[in-house]
């Protein structure tokens, strides 16, 4: 019965384990691409623009309409009277016999159709073509740049919660070596009152160190969780740890950047629709077509007896603007006016974004450089501790000696993993930057 209880017991402690959801560093990035709006929005903004092109595309081809109408004259003296229209008494006298006021049609029947083919437009159409095929370039390389932003954001959640991992982790050490020194004190039958309180004072502040980590912890991983699609209630274990040695970076002098492109496009496409609104100011010619049909009739049975009439014509039509007051021309000059502000944020963002690239790369090669001296200042922590704890054991130092060297010892590590961190988010950095 004793056994089937442990069996019970350790099938109770390891199934959540068992159950959690092991997250790699490139499949949470995937996720949270996957996840995020910002991505979807742009993605949507894309087929936006290409939808646009197709609407200025339309301008080109023909348009054909079309129309059909009915209409019943009303005698304005008798409304309800619908044998015919009211003709005055000395019009009816005129007539007589000839034309009974019954007779008068008052049933109207019309359909036509009208074809209207351009055939040029001195580039109103092709320059707003050329604009949108530059909105949809743009829209492209800011679903590129969003796709990077997105990817950092990804990064920093995912080396951020691991980074809180290690803090409890390291937090909890640091308790244990309280605990661990106070029951050394009590044990050996030398826990003067100083040094009791010191080790008292010191574990009370180290729980709430490690309080303080697990709820930055906890707090990582929700985010984290939400931003990657992951239900809060499901366990997940961050797979990938921070690496112990880092490899130079291969990079090249930055070239490319899409907000670059998306600068470059803009201008472009204010050119062109400077361009199509001057030649709003030039004629236009299209070819032109046009069927009718006419009939009228007493009654709406007789309305196509013998009464149709037909017309139709083609020809070329030129559509001159004589007079605008001068907006044509208002709005090609807008358009180079925002053309020459893209010109200038293209110029300052070449500037800023190569310094922004040159500084990521600087940083990592300096932090890995230092990570080095700093590894080694931990491992000189580490030994000054153990020879402390000795020490301490001997009776030859104190409780306050002994709370230095291992606090000394914590901060070692959180300098070690915060170096750690932001190497990797440099690395991030010149990836964003420079792809």
């Amino acid at each position: 019965m004793r056994k089937f209880l442990f069996v019970l017991l350790s099938f109770t402690v390891i199934l959540p384990g068992a159950n959690a959801v092991d997250l790699s560093f490139e499949s949470a990035v995937e996720k949270i691409v996957n996840e995020s709006n910002d991505i979807k929005t742009a993605d949507a903004n894309v087929k936006k623009a290409r939808a646009q092109l197709d609407a200025v595309n339309a301008n080109r081809w023909m348009s054909i309409d079309g129309t059909v109408s009915y209409m019943n004259l009303i005698n304005p003296i008798k409304p309800t009277d619908s044998e015919g229209v009211t003709i005055p008494s000395d019009i009816g006298a005129i007539l007589g016999d000839v034309l009974p006021i019954s007779a008068v049609p008052d049933n109207i029947f019309s359909a036509g159709i009208q074809i209207t083919q351009p055939l040029y437009t001195f580039g109103k159409i092709g320059h707003a073509v050329d604009a949108v095929h530059d909105a949809i370039d743009i829209s492209e390389s800011a679903k590129d740049l969003t796709g990077r932003e997105v990817r950092y954001a990804a990064a920093n959640l995912y080396w951020t919660a691991k980074m809180t991992d290690e803090i409890v982790a390291a937090s909890q050490r640091n308790l244990d070596n309280a605990r661990a020194a106070k029951k050394k004190l009590t044990a050996a039958g030398r826990a003067n009152r100083s040094n009791l309180i010191k080790i008292e004072s010191d574990i009370a502040t180290k729980e709430v160190n490690l309080s303080d980590a697990q709820f930055n912890r906890d707090t990582a991983y929700s985010m984290l969780k939400i931003m990657a699609g992951i239900d809060e209630n499901e366990e997940i274990v961050l797979t990938d740890n921070f690496p112990s040695e880092f490899e130079a970076l291969d990079v090249a002098e930055l070239k490319s950047n899409p907000e670059w492109d998306i600068y470059q496009k803009q201008i472009e496409m204010y050119e062109s629709n400077a361009k199509s609104k001057r030649a709003g100011a030039l004629p236009s010619v299209a070819a032109v077509g046009s069927y009718s049909y006419y009939s009228m009739g007493t009654t709406g049975g007789n309305l196509f007896d013998k009464s149709g009439a037909q017309n139709a014509y083609w020809g070329l039509a030129l559509t001159m603007p004589l007079f605008s007051g001068g907006l044509h021309s208002a709005n090609a000059t807008m358009e180079a006016m925002n053309a020459e502000i893209a010109r200038q944020d293209l110029d300052k963002s070449k500037k800023l974004k190569t310094q922004e690239y040159n500084t990521a790369v600087n940083k990592y090669k300096h932090l890995c450089d230092d990570l080095g001296k700093l590894n080694n200042a931990r491992d000189l922590a580490q030994k000054a501790y153990d020879v402390s704890v000795k020490r301490f054991a001997s009776g030859q130092t104190s409780a306050i000696e002994l709370s230095d060297v291992s606090g000394a010892l914590y901060q070692m590590d959180m300098s070690v993993l915060n170096a750690k961190y932001n190497i990797l988010m440099a690395k991030e950095s010149v990836k964003k930057l420079g792809e």
